[in-house]
C-alpha cells in the first residue's frame, strides 16, 4: 500500500474525509475508489458512495478476498446509513467469515454491528442481541467500541431498560472520547439525551403526566395494571394479557382504564370502540358481546361489572390502573418515530421496519404529506420520505416496544 493510500485511510479513521479525498480524489485503483466511496458516504453522498464501493469490489482481484470482504461491508455500512434494510444479509455473513477466517477481527467485528444495527431497526432484538454478544468489545479499537456500545444502548432503550442503557452510553462516551471523531461523539451526545427526554404518557385518575424511559421501566416493575397504549396490551406483575390482533377489546379496555375508579358510560364505551355517533339497539348487543369476549381475555389480571350507566374495571383490591400512552398519539405515531431519526427513508425499508404492507405504509406517508408532517424527496424507486425531528421527545419509544419478559 503506498503511503498516499495509507495517508488517505488515517484521514477517514480520524473523521477527515476531505483529507482523504485531497490525496485519493483523482486515482482509479481499486484501493483508492474504496477510499473515496468511504469519504463520500462521511460527506452524505450515499448513491455516489455506493457506486465507488461497488466498482472498487469489482476491481479487487480474486486474490484479494479480504479487500472485497472489506468493500461488502463498507457497502452495507452506507445501505444502513441509507436505510435500505432490504440490503442481503447473506452477502455481509459471507464478507465476515472471509475476515474472521483472514484474522481482520476489527472489520469482522465491523460488520457484526452493522448486522445488529440493521436488526434493532427491524425490531429483531434477540437476534441483533446475540449478534453483539459475538464481539469481543473490549478487544476493539476505540471507534468501533463506541460504535458497539451504542448498538448495545439502542437494545436497552427498545427493551426499557434505563439501566443498562445509561451504562452502556458511558463506555460509548469513553470511547468516542479516545477515538477523537467529532461526529461519534455528537451521536453518542444525542443518544444520551433520549433517556431525559419524555418516551411516553401517564394516565391515571383523570390527570396525566410525562415520564422518562426510566419511569416506564419503574411502571412496568409496579403492581400496577398497567394498559399500554404503544402495543396493545394489559400487564400486572409479570402476566401480560395482547390484545394488539383485537383492536375493538382493546379499546374498550383504554376507555374503562382511563375511566377508573369510576364507571365508563355505554355511550362513551360505543363512541371509542364502534365509532358510533348514537347509541341504538344493535350497538349495544354489540356492546354486550365485546365486553363478555373482554371479560374473558382480562381474567388473569381483573374484573368487569356491569353498572347502572355502563362497566367498571376491578382490578385486585390495592391495585391502581395506568394507562401507558404514546408521547404523541396519532394514526401514523409508528412512521413518524422512525422518520424522526433524520434519515431519508424509502417506503420499503418502513414496511420492512413496522412489519407492514408497503401499500399502506405508502398510504400513511401520503397522509402525513398531507398534513405537512413529512415530505418527499426524489421519484420512482430512488424516492425518500424524510420529516424534521420532533424536538424533546425520544421519538424511537413511540415504537410498540417488548415488555420485560416477553
Amino acid at each position: 500500500m503506498d503511503s498516499l493510500i495509507t495517508a488517505a485511510a488515517r484521514a477517514l479513521a480520524a473523521g477527515d474525509p476531505i483529507g482523504a479525498l485531497n490525496r485519493v480524489a483523482l486515482r482509479e485503483d481499486a484501493p483508492a475508489l474504496a477510499l473515496r466511496g468511504i469519504a463520500m458516504a462521511q460527506l452524505g453522498d450515499l448513491p455516489r458512495a455506493k457506486h465507488l464501493v461497488r466498482r472498487a469490489a469489482r476491481a479487487f482481484g480474486p486474490r484479494e478476498a479480504v479487500a472485497r470482504a472489506r468493500c461488502v461491508v463498507a457497502e452495507a455500512e452506507i445501505a444502513l446509513a441509507a436505510r435500505e434494510l432490504a440490503f442481503p444479509a447473506r452477502a455481509l455473513d459471507a464478507a465476515r467469515a472471509v475476515l474472521d477466517a483472514r484474522g481482520d477481527a476489527a472489520n469482522a467485528a465491523h460488520a457484526r454491528i452493522l448486522a445488529a444495527r440493521r436488526l434493532l431497526l427491524l425490531g429483531r432484538l434477540d437476534a441483533a442481541e446475540s449478534t453483539l454478544d459475538a464481539s469481543n468489545a473490549s478487544a476493539l479499537p476505540p471507534a468501533l467500541r463506541a460504535a458497539h456500545a451504542l448498538a448495545r444502548a439502542g437494545l436497552a432503550m427498545r427493551r426499557l431498560r434505563a439501566g443498562p442503557a445509561r451504562a452502556a452510553l458511558r463506555d460509548a462516551t469513553q470511547a468516542a472520547r479516545r477515538a477523537g471523531i467529532p461526529a461519534l461523539s455528537a451521536e453518542v451526545e444525542q443518544a444520551a439525551r433520549l433517556l431525559k427526554a419524555p418516551a411516553a404518557r401517564l394516565l391515571t385518575r383523570g390527570t396525566e403526566r410525562a415520564l422518562t424511559l426510566a419511569g416506564v421501566e419503574a411502571l412496568l416493575a409496579s403492581p400496577a395494571l398497567v394498559v399500554d397504549a404503544a402495543r396493545n396490551a394489559a400487564r400486572a406483575e409479570g402476566v401480560t394479557v395482547a390484545l394488539a390482533r383485537r383492536p375493538v377489546l382493546f379499546a374498550l379496555l383504554r376507555a374503562l382504564a382511563e375511566a377508573w375508579p369510576a364507571d365508563a358510560p355505554r355511550h362513551a364505551l360505543i363512541r371509542h370502540a364502534f365509532r358510533g355517533k348514537e347509541a341504538d339497539e344493535s350497538h349495544r348487543a354489540r356492546l354486550r358481546v365485546e365486553i363478555a369476549r373482554l371479560r374473558t381475555a382480562l381474567r388473569p389480571l381483573a374484573g368487569i361489572r356491569a353498572t347502572r350507566d355502563g362497566f367498571l374495571l376491578l382490578p385486585e383490591v390495592g391495585r391502581d390502573v395506568v394507562v401507558l400512552a404514546r408521547p404523541v398519539e396519532e394514526a401514523q405515531a409508528a412512521l413518524l418515530a422512525l422518520l424522526a431519526d433524520g434519515e431519508a427513508w424509502s417506503s420499503s425499508a418502513l414496511a420492512l421496519a413496522l412489519g407492514a404492507s408497503q401499500r399502506s405504509v405508502q398510504r400513511g406517508l401520503e397522509a402525513l404529506a398531507e398534513q405537512g408532517k413529512a415530505s418527499a424527496i426524489g421519484s420512482g424507486r430512488a424516492r425518500r420520505w424524510i420529516t424534521p425531528p420532533m424536538p424533546g421527545l425520544a421519538t424511537r419509544l413511540l415504537l410498540p416496544p417488548l415488555l420485560p419478559g416477553d
